[in-house]
């Protein structure tokens, strides 16, 4: 039997992409998955396309950036499962843009969804998640251990999620809670996702368009990452970086930040 046969487990931003991939990977191992996400459509197509592979999935469509929601979304889906297991903070958003062309405005925006959600849905789901010794997963990027030129507010919303990943292993941890931040690089999508940059691209260099800000790195898919994901629950690791040679270059960085500069520069 699959160690998350009958787990709960609520995925933010669950209706395309990582999350969707995270969804049907937790709903094919046994799990009751509650997604979410603020299109509603898009939320309740992607719910009627699992369960037509008889997965138990529900949907709730949800502005985790209101904290009257985030306080709905949790208490449905303790109610409609009797507990909560693991939650899967993936909504979230990127950016382009050079750093000093970015606003104050933006910055905020950027963290609200970024952070301030991921801080809001793990208060209200940690009680629960005690209970059981249970999971959060924050998918964080590459971006939350080293910054790349032209993302805007992007790399310091990511780096603030790997600090709060780190002080809720610390401060909760002894007491059986999981954290799991995920830093993988650019994920494949379908090429209408960067469509949603094209206003910020303005006289921005070629490399800014491609994926994760130029990046050279292959493209991850998302079920594989979704295994993953998974595989390091139940394993429950700390991180997991991907790809995995990453490390090397957040190494360099801690070792001396002029080398590290000028890798990243390098490699993107």
């Amino acid at each position: 039997m699959s160690a998350w046969q009958g787990k709960s487990v609520l995925v933010t931003g669950g209706s395309r992409g990582l999350g969707r991939a995270i969804a049907e990977a937790f709903a094919s191992s046994g799990s009751r998955v509650v997604i979410a996400a603020r299109n509603e459509t898009r939320l309740h197509g992607t719910a009627e396309a699992l369960r037509a592979k008889s997965y138990e999935v529900s949907a709730l469509a949800s502005d985790i950036t209101q904290q009257t929601q985030v306080e709905r979304l949790v208490n449905f889906t303790v109610q409609r499962h009797g507990r909560l297991d693991v939650l899967v903070n993936n909504a979230g958003i990127s950016a382009r843009g050079q750093v000093l062309d970015t606003t104050p405005e933006q910055f905020r925006e950027s963290l609200e969804l970024n952070l301030i959600a991921v801080v809001r849905m793990t208060r209200a789901a940690v009680p629960h998640l005690l209970e059981h010794t249970g999971h959060v997963v924050n998918i964080g990027s590459l971006a939350s251990k080293a910054a790349a030129r032209y993302l805007g507010p992007y790399p310091a919303a990511k780096h603030a999620v790997a600090a709060y990943s780190q002080q809720l292993r610390l401060e909760l941890g002894p007491q059986g809670l999981h954290v799991l931040l995920v830093c993988p690089g650019p994920i494949a999508r379908d090429e209408r996702a960067d469509e949603r940059y094209a206003q910020q691209l303005d006289g921005l260099p070629p490399s800014a368009r491609k994926p994760g800000g130029g990046v050279k790195a292959r493209r991850l898919q998302p079920s594989d990452l979704a295994r993953d994901i998974l595989r390091g629950c139940q394993r429950r690791q700390a991180e997991l970086i991907r790809p995995a040679k990453a490390r090397l270059l957040f190494t360099l960085l801690q070792a001396s930040p002029r080398l590290g500069d000028w890798l990243v520069r390098k490699m993107t």
